[in-house]
């Protein structure tokens, strides 16, 4: 009995160990950020990292808080399914990143969130992104805003994917309403920084 209780538990332990992925530490991240905010005139108090290296059926999108050093904020992210000029078999759960216009490609780097507009999408609201890299210079042009979807989940559907979008970072419309509250009682830009 005390056997199998034993193995019970080894069991019990490995398991969960090999299912938990641990964070990835992004301090270095939350420091150059916040460098670069105070460099050139950006909101202060918080940032949004979105890391598409991750599974797009987890947590993807991180709000980050300076004054507080914590994420505060977290949920899904679509990433582009980068399939127009080339073929792309691993779009759903492999990133491809393009400035090219029409790719549907996702971009990556630092983006300036401008301004608050009316989207089809989701919960009708948009901001237009404005990249600040060569990575990402053609954003307004390929009009890769931040919006909301109905398809993707409020939660973590892994391993199940998230849907995939023509290159926007689109998310939840209750994540996007905690996104819009947050984006229209700062004077101040803010960065989303797009990570590979």
């Amino acid at each position: 009995m005390k056997r199998l209780f034993f193995i019970t538990f080894l069991n019990f332990i490995c398991c969960n160990n090999a299912l938990e992925i641990p964070l990835k530490d992004y301090s270095t991240k939350h420091a150059e950020a916040l460098t670069f905010c105070k460099k050139n005139g950006f909101n202060q108090d918080y940032f949004f990292l979105v890391d598409l290296s991750i599974h797009p059926g987890k947590n993807r999108f991180f709000v980050y808080d300076f004054k507080a050093k914590k994420v505060t904020d977290k949920n899904l992210v679509t990433h582009g399914s980068c399939d127009q000029f080339q073929d792309n078999p691993n779009k759903w759960e492999k990133v491809k990143f393009s400035s090219k216009v029409n790719s549907h490609c996702s971009m990556k780097g630092k983006f300036k969130i401008g301004k608050r507009d009316y989207s089809g999408w989701g919960i009708k609201v948009k901001y237009w992104l404005h990249g600040l890299e060569t990575t990402n210079v053609t954003a307004v042009n390929r009009v890769v805003v931040l919006h909301s979807w109905n398809a993707v989940s409020n939660e973590e559907i892994y391993p199940q994917v998230s849907p995939l979008s023509w290159g926007c970072p689109a998310v939840s419309n209750d994540f996007m309403k905690k996104l819009d509250g947050k984006l229209q009682q700062t004077k101040k830009p803010v960065l989303l920084w797009i990570l590979e």
